[in-house]
């Protein structure tokens, strides 16, 4: 059904962009319209994960730096029938995580330092096999087409209000007409692109919970960096906003409201889901109450039976 609803909304994008360059310029809006979003797209396909990556000042790691973290990644990657991907951390004290990468082939996955301080072990792993779950369904590729496509609306509204629109008098709009239409449609495409995030998230903490085995230590990973984002800047992210999407949870404002305007589904949405893919694995015993990881249970670093931070 998520990949349904995410064809569904990725299509309606697709003909937002086109309806719109057309009512800016008939045929010939059309055509520049694609030109656009053909050559956004193709920039971001080879370049979107390496820039991602630098805009939050992640380096590359590898096994001889941090054996532990890099254990795990591998360790799912197998379960998820995934290539090994490129491994990064981001020295940040918020945690949170994100994947990046046009496919399988090439993905990356970045963690912040605050997410392995922070979180137990079966925590981390549900997070990164969240993450490899985006990997696997394509998110990434997904996620990065729907970007540039909204872009290439915003784009194209800028320039239509700078010129002052195309054949307004000729399209039957009116200049008033027009003007709207510079204003609705890249607002229009911001909640398309926002709803098919949201629907990728849902579909990721199940195959996040099927990758790890563990959907309860996700759903208390997910509350965990939920009250950080609450109380830890992100300055990268806010200083990028754009990439916001790309997180297991809102860098931004970690604002749960599972509204429109929200780029991810409410937390608590979240865990209510997870706790009934919990209850389909039988991993919630006969009271069937969810019991997160005490907030007392010892950080990463600290699980590893090892004193060498996991990022060396």
């Amino acid at each position: 059904m998520n990949t349904l609803r995410t064809g569904i909304l990725l299509a309606g994008l697709t003909a937002l962009l086109l309806g719109f360059g057309y009512l800016l310029g008939r045929e010939t809006g059309v055509l520049i319209a694609l030109i656009v979003s053909l050559g956004m797209n193709a920039f971001a396909y080879w370049n979107g994960d390496k820039m991602v990556l630098g805009m939050h000042g992640a380096h590359e790691i590898d096994r001889a730096s941090a054996p532990e973290f890099y254990d795990v990644i591998a360790e799912l990657a197998q379960r998820a029938g995934l290539p090994m991907p490129r491994v990064y951390i981001m020295d940040n004290p918020q945690p949170n995580a994100f994947a990046t990468g046009r496919d399988p082939a090439h993905a990356a996955l970045a963690a912040t330092t605050g997410l392995l301080d922070r979180l137990s072990r079966e925590e981390v792993m549900g997070v990164m096999a969240h993450e490899l779950a985006h990997v696997r369904n394509r998110d990434t590729l997904t996620m990065t087409i729907t970007a540039t496509i909204a872009g290439a609306i915003s784009m194209l509204a800028n320039f239509a209000m700078f010129f002052g629109g195309s054949r307004e008098r000729d399209n039957g709009m009116g200049v008033v007409g027009g003007f709207l239409m510079m204003i609705l449609a890249p607002i229009a495409a911001m909640l398309v692109q926002m709803a098919i995030s949201r629907s990728r998230e849902y579909a990721a903490d199940r195959g996040g919970a099927e990758i790890s085995g563990q959907p309860l230590a996700l759903a208390s990973a997910l509350q965990r960096i939920e009250n950080a984002a609450h109380q830890i800047e992100n300055v990268t992210a806010e200083e990028n906003p754009a990439t916001a999407h790309l997180f297991i949870i809102n860098p931004l404002s970690g604002h749960g409201m599972d509204n429109l305007f929200a780029t991810h589904p409410s937390t608590e949405n979240r865990i209510a889901a997870l706790e009934e893919i919990a209850r389909e694995m039988g991993a919630i015993r006969a009271t069937g109450s969810y019991r997160p990881v005490p907030a007392t249970a010892g950080p990463w670093a600290r699980a590893q039976r090892s004193v060498r931070r996991p990022w060396g």
